[in-house]
C-alpha cells in the first residue's frame, strides 16, 4: 500500500461546501446552513454552519476541513471555528474548542488538518469526542458573474 493511500486512510474527511456529501466516520450527512453578510458593495462574508460527530469508538488520529470556494476573494483566508455542543448546552464556557485560519489556493480550494487523537508514551488522549458545531467563514464576491468595468 502506498504511503499516500495509507495516510489517506487515516484521515477522516469533512467536506464543507454549500452542499455537504459526507461518507466518513466523523460527520453525518446533514444539511448545512449558509448565510452571506455584505461587507461592502462587492464583497461579503459567507458563513456556513454544520454539525460534526466524532464517535467514541474513533481510531483515526486526524481529521480535516476542506472545501472549494467558486467566488473567493484573493488574499482573504478561511476562518474555521469548532465548538463543543456539550459545553455550549451546559454553559461551562463558550464551547470553543478550536479556531483556525487557512489560506485559499488560486483555484479556491482550502484545507485545515487537526488532531482528533493524541498519543503520549502509549496513552491515547481524545481531543475530539462527541458532537460539535463547525462554523466556516469565507470572503466571497457578492456578484461573481458581473464583468469588471
Amino acid at each position: 500500500m502506498s504511503r499516500n493511500v495509507m495516510f489517506a486512510s487515516l484521515i477522516a474527511s469533512i467536506l464543507f461546501t454549500t452542499v455537504i456529501a459526507n461518507t466518513n466516520s466523523f460527520a453525518e450527512p446533514i444539511e448545512s446552513q449558509t448565510e452571506i453578510t455584505p461587507i461592502n458593495n462587492s464583497m461579503g462574508i459567507e458563513k456556513t454552519t454544520l454539525h460534526m460527530y466524532i464517535s467514541k469508538d474513533n481510531k483515526l488520529p486526524w481529521g480535516f476541513v476542506e472545501g472549494k470556494i467558486s467566488n473567493h476573494v484573493v488574499d482573504y483566508p478561511v476562518i474555521i471555528q469548532i465548538f463543543d455542543n456539550d459545553e455550549i448546552i451546559t454553559g461551562n464556557n463558550i464551547g470553543a474548542v478550536q479556531f483556525a485560519q487557512t489560506p485559499v489556493n488560486e483555484d479556491g480550494s482550502y484545507e485545515y488538518k487537526f488532531r482528533v487523537l493524541d498519543s503520549d508514551q502509549g496513552k491515547i488522549t481524545k481531543i475530539f469526542d462527541g458532537s460539535y458545531t463547525v462554523k466556516i467563514f469565507k470572503v466571497v464576491y457578492l456578484y461573481p458573474n458581473l464583468d469588471a468595468v
